[in-house]
C-alpha cells in the first residue's frame, strides 16, 4: 500500500511539474515571438474563423512553417498558406491558382468552406508560412487565453501554486507518519527504563 501511495505521489508531482514547465514555455514563447508560440521551427496559429472547415475547425491550432521570399515563389496549387492581407490581417487559405509575371508570383486563394475565391490575389512577398498538416482541435481557444494578460498570469502562477500546495500536503503527510513512529519509540524506551 505504501509503495502504491509513493508511486501515485511521484506521478502527481511529475505531472504538476511538467505542467508548470509546459505553461511557462507556452506563455514565454508566445510573448517572445510577439503573439503566436513556436516549437521546433514551426509557428502555432489559432484558427479564428470557419473558412477552412473541414480541413481545420474554428478554435483549433495549426502548425505552419515560416517561408522566405524565394520559398514563397515556389508554392503550388493546393498548398495551404498563411499570408498578410492589405489590412495587415493574417489569413490561412488554400492556393487555387498561380500566376507568374516576370519575377512576381501571384496566388489566387480560397477558404475550403467559402463559396468563392478571395477578392484579392496574394503577392508572394506577403506569404509568411505554409501549413504543415498538423492540427489540434479546440486548443486555439486555450492559446488565445494564454496570450491575454490574465491568462498569462493564471497559467504561470496556477501550476506553481498547485505544485507548492501538493508539496506542502506531502510534507504534512510525511510528518503525520513520523508522529506515530516517534510515539512508539518513546513508549518502548519508557517500558525498558
Amino acid at each position: 500500500m505504501k509503495k502504491a501511495k509513493k508511486i501515485i505521489s511521484n506521478v502527481i508531482t511529475g505531472v504538476l511539474f511538467v505542467n508548470l514547465i509546459l505553461m511557462a514555455f507556452l506563455v514565454i514563447s508566445s510573448k517572445a515571438s510577439g503573439g503566436e508560440p513556436q516549437a521546433f521551427g514551426y509557428q502555432l496559429k489559432s484558427v479564428l474563423s470557419g473558412s477552412m472547415e473541414p480541413t481545420f475547425q474554428t478554435g483549433s491550432i495549426i502548425a505552419v512553417k515560416p517561408v522566405d521570399a524565394e520559398q514563397a515563389k515556389k508554392l503550388k496549387k493546393d498548398d495551404v498558406i498563411t499570408y498578410v492581407t492589405s489590412d495587415e490581417i493574417l489569413v490561412t487559405h488554400r492556393i487555387i491558382g498561380v500566376t507568374e509575371s516576370g519575377d512576381q508570383v501571384m496566388y489566387e486563394t480560397k477558404g475550403d468552406n467559402n463559396q468563392t475565391a478571395d477578392l484579392e490575389s496574394v503577392l508572394s512577398d506577403n506569404i509568411r508560412a505554409v501549413y504543415s498538416g498538423f492540427t489540434i482541435p479546440f486548443v486555439g481557444y486555450f492559446i488565445d487565453f494564454a496570450q491575454s494578460k490574465e491568462g498569462s498570469a493564471i497559467l504561470l502562477i496556477g501550476p506553481g501554486v498547485l505544485l507548492l500546495a501538493y508539496a506542502a500536503f506531502s510534507i504534512y503527510q510525511g510528518l503525520r507518519e513520523l508522529e506515530p513512529k516517534a510515539k512508539k519509540e518513546e513508549e518502548t524506551t519508557e517500558k525498558t527504563a
